[in-house]
């Protein structure tokens, strides 16, 4: 299967080097390009790409107002949005995170790194690192989104199997479908059922908003870093 990219950037040079880059590779192809998170919405509309590689700060309706769009479209429900920033910018995660993005990625980081993102995106998997998540799930806790319900309850979880709440609970870490497989000694095909099975009993559009219950829950506890002597 061919994963179709659109990119949203509004640098034309990173564009068309990202173009370069994913149409050499034989299971992906660029469909489109945007300058703008305008332009983002209404070719993703058009193309219905699997996997939109969307930067944050763009001219006019920026990538986090873009991002919304795109995944509270449910035209676009099997499109995920994979945002281009750093992520010491917590804030901006916690908003594209609520918005439904699907994972984050460092614009410093290397062209395998990137091509890897994409396709573990458009596989439904969430790419968090776990420096990353922790800055995220910190934020998102601490500062809860006022239009939104609040944070959920730990009652939530009882439509869950004891199975599927420990794969939740190690994909809230940032473990890989093979990982967590490994870890439990089951197939990858196991845990993606696992995963699966979760997030339709807790109305999780993707693994990514699956991560962020785990947290909310109170199903995994946000580990605190630990101060060192140049911190």
């Amino acid at each position: 299967m061919t994963i179709r990219v659109l990119l949203a950037d509004d640098q034309a040079l990173l564009r068309g080097a990202f173009r370069v880059l994913i149409d050499a590779e034989d299971d992906m192809e660029v469909v489109g390009e945007a300058a703008d998170g305008r332009e983002a919405v209404e070719l993703a509309r058009a193309t219905r790409p699997d996997v939109v590689l969307m930067d944050i700060r763009m001219p006019g309706v920026d990538g986090l107002s873009a991002t919304a769009a795109i995944c509270g479209d449910p035209d676009l429900a099997g499109t995920r949005v994979l945002i281009l920033t750093t992520f010491e910018i917590d804030e901006y995660v916690a908003q594209a995170l609520r918005a439904g993005a699907g994972g984050f990625l460092g614009k410093d980081a290397e062209p395998t790194e990137l091509l890897a993102a994409l396709r573990r995106v458009a596989g439904g998997e969430p790419l968090l690192s776990a420096a990353a998540t922790r800055a995220v799930i910190d934020r998102l806790l601490a500062q809860p989104d006022p239009d939104r319900a609040p944070a959920a309850a730990p009652e939530r979880l009882a439509a869950l199997t004891a199975r599927e709440r420990e794969v939740m609970a190690m994909a809230a870490t940032g473990l890989s479908n093979e990982e967590i497989a490994a870890r439990m000694y089951v197939s990858p095909f196991t845990v993606r059922t696992h995963v699966h099975r979760a997030m339709a009993k807790l109305d999780a559009r993707d693994r990514a908003q699956l991560v962020a219950l785990a947290y909310q829950t109170g199903l995994v506890r946000t580990p605190r870093p630990t101060s060192g002597p140049n911190d």
